[in-house]
Parts: C-alpha cells; sequence; structure tokens
C-alpha cells in the first residue's frame, strides 16, 4: 500500500499524542504521599550522640545553671529541659536560683560560688544585665565558656543565648491585644523589672508596637513587681483604680499575669478589661479556659534549658555558636490551648 506524505504526518502527530496521554496518566497516578516524601527534609538528628555522650561522661563536665529564679513553673520547666540535656550529652548540672527575682545580690552570690568551684562551663540567666559583667569577666580570664539563657547580658562574654524573641513576641501580645479591644483606648502593663533583657525587651516590644501601629491606643501606666504575684496584684488593682476606663492589660510573665488576673477577680472586672499574659501555669491557663484571659504568648522552656546546656557542650568541644539561639514562641487562647502544637509548650 503505497503511504502519501500527508497520511505519515497524521500517523506521526497520533503517535505523539498518545504517548504525551500516557505521560500525563502516569503523573496523575503518582500519590500525593509519593511527592511529600520527595520533597520533604529530613529532621535534624540529635546533637548529642551516643558517641559525644560517651565522649563527654569520660571527661567529668561539671556546669552550674544559674536562673534568675526558682519559685514560678516557669524556670521548673527549663530545669527539666537542661536536666534532659545532660542526661543526653553526659555532663552533670546544678540548677539554683535565688528565692524572687528582685534578688540581684543573691542571684550574684551564686554566680561567684559557682565560680569558686572551677566548672568546665558555665550556663547563666541574669536578673540584671550589667551587675553580672565583672564575675563573667572572671570566667572570660578563666576560660570558662559562658552561655546565656532567658535573658543576656550586655556584654559579648556568652559565646551564645538561649532565649525567646522578647520583643517580637510582646509585639504580637501588642496586636492581640489591639485586635480585641477594637484598636482605641486605655491599657497598662505589669512586668516583672527594668533591668533583666526580658524586662527592658518585653516592655518595649509592646510599647513600641503599640505607639508604631495603634494611635488610638494609650498606655496610662507601666509598674514592675518584681515577678511577686502578690506585688504585682497590688500594682495591678492601684491602676484599674486609678483609670476605670482601662480597657486591657498585659502581664509580662508569669508571676505578672497571676497579680493582673487576681486583681480583675477580686475587683469584679472578669469580662470588662481584655487580659493578655506570657508564660503558662495552671492559673493562667485556667483562667483562659475560664474566659478571663483572652490568651497568652507561650515560650519553650524546656527547649530553653536543654538548648543552653547543648551550646555548653558544644563550647567545651571547641565547636562555633551562633550567637542567638531562638527558641521561639506561640500565640495560645482558648481556640488552640489544647493543640498538639502547643501542648507541649504549656506547664502547670
Amino acid at each position: 500500500m503505497k503511504i502519501t506524505k500527508q497520511f505519515a504526518l497524521l500517523l506521526a502527530l497520533l503517535i505523539t499524542v498518545l504517548l504525551l496521554g500516557a505521560v500525563v496518566t502516569l503523573a496523575q497516578e503518582a500519590t500525593p504521599e509519593a511527592t511529600m516524601e520527595a520533597t520533604e527534609e529530613p529532621a535534624a538528628p540529635p546533637y548529642c550522640t551516643e558517641e559525644i555522650r560517651e565522649e563527654m561522661a569520660g571527661q567529668d563536665i561539671y556546669i552550674p545553671i544559674i536562673s534568675k529564679g526558682f519559685q514560678h513553673q516557669f524556670w521548673q520547666a527549663v530545669k527539666a529541659g537542661a536536666e534532659q540535656a545532660a542526661e543526653d550529652c553526659g555532663v552533670t548540672v546544678t540548677f539554683e536560683g535565688p528565692e524572687t527575682e528582685a534578688m540581684v545580690d543573691k542571684q550574684i552570690e551564686m554566680l561567684q560560688t559557682a565560680l569558686d568551684k572551677q566548672p568546665d562551663a558555665l550556663v547563666f540567666a541574669a536578673l540584671d544585665s550589667k551587675a553580672a559583667i565583672p564575675l563573667l569577666e572572671q570566667a572570660q580570664e578563666a576560660g570558662i565558656p559562658v552561655i546565656a539563657f532567658d535573658s543576656g547580658v550586655d556584654s559579648d562574654i556568652p559565646l551564645a543565648t538561649a532565649a525567646t524573641d522578647n520583643v517580637a513576641a510582646a509585639a504580637l501580645a501588642a496586636d492581640k491585644m489591639a485586635e480585641l479591644i477594637g484598636g482605641e483606648g486605655e491599657v497598662a502593663i505589669i512586668a516583672h523589672d527594668q533591668t533583666s533583657r526580658t524586662g527592658i525587651d518585653r516592655v518595649a516590644g509592646f510599647t513600641e508596637r503599640i505607639a508604631e501601629e495603634y494611635p488610638n491606643i494609650t498606655i496610662v501606666d507601666t509598674q514592675y513587681g518584681a515577678g511577686d504575684q502578690l506585688k504585682s496584684t497590688d500594682l495591678a488593682k492601684a491602676i484599674m483604680l486609678a483609670h476605670p476606663n482601662l480597657k486591657g492589660f498585659f502581664g509580662a510573665n508569669e508571676g505578672s499575669i497571676i497579680g493582673v488576673l487576681n486583681a480583675v477577680v477580686e475587683l469584679g472586672k472578669e469580662g470588662e478589661i481584655v487580659v493578655i499574659g506570657y508564660d503558662s501555669g495552671k492559673q493562667q491557663m485556667d483562667a483562659i479556659r475560664e474566659g478571663v484571659e483572652a490568651g497568652a504568648i507561650t515560650q519553650d522552656p524546656i527547649g530553653i534549658g536543654y538548648k543552653a546546656v547543648e551550646a555548653a557542650v558544644k563550647a567545651l568541644r571547641g565547636e562555633e555558636l551562633e550567637k542567638t539561639i531562638d527558641t521561639g514562641f506561640h500565640w495560645y487562647d482558648a481556640t488552640n490551648i489544647d493543640d498538639e502544637t502547643i501542648k507541649p509548650l504549656l506547664y502547670e
């Protein structure tokens, strides 16, 4: 049979169409799961392998951890993370802090005592970002690596700081406050101190965001209760009585927000004042579930403790560290407090 050029061209075109169809069919049959597996990056393995653990355990490494406090559940969660890292990495740690976050002198005494024991490394959360610098200089001169956590110091001596980005976290709290009070009105702040990096940064993050983005919101007062619940309660009550039109209250740490909640309940202002907190703890979580508190910023306290000790081990092994170890933060309220991504970050 004689095949014309036109017929040959049509036949070639038909074959091409059939081949393309087969390719499309095969692509459509590929499962989404297969595509995800091809593009997902594997999770980073833990730093402290069994080999590193054995290496460190053989050196009898001691790392004292000086915290800003001991009384709040936040610090107990940090302690749990630090002790887990110590176990994983084969080192010995101790964890201590003063009875209240106002006891700067007591913390400095603890720091001196820790240095007198000639530790291999030091993990430190400063109550005062300047007061500890002379002792940290001593540590540096002795060749003791210093890792900061939660609250840094005004010095380059710490090789790394494991902490929340407190300015960004408090700015998110300000955004939530503005949303919940309708973008206008009077609000106030109770914070823990004006000397620690966390106290400074959380107040700055909140106030700066309000000033920059919400011209119809006025911060009528900012008070400091040293993280003490009773003192914070008295301060919050005084602010509410002085400002009867107050629409919102931001408590910048666990002790501060419990004081605010106590004041709101004692003055019968539940539902009238939007309360936003920081960290967690049973009283705060109950208040969110009951609607007394709108929501809060949660850090990752276990992660803070873990990453601080892990960084100390890296420093002892001569590894270069990132200056800032951002341990993250999240907003939580009644709608997501029980979500799987939030629950592990909360403590009671």
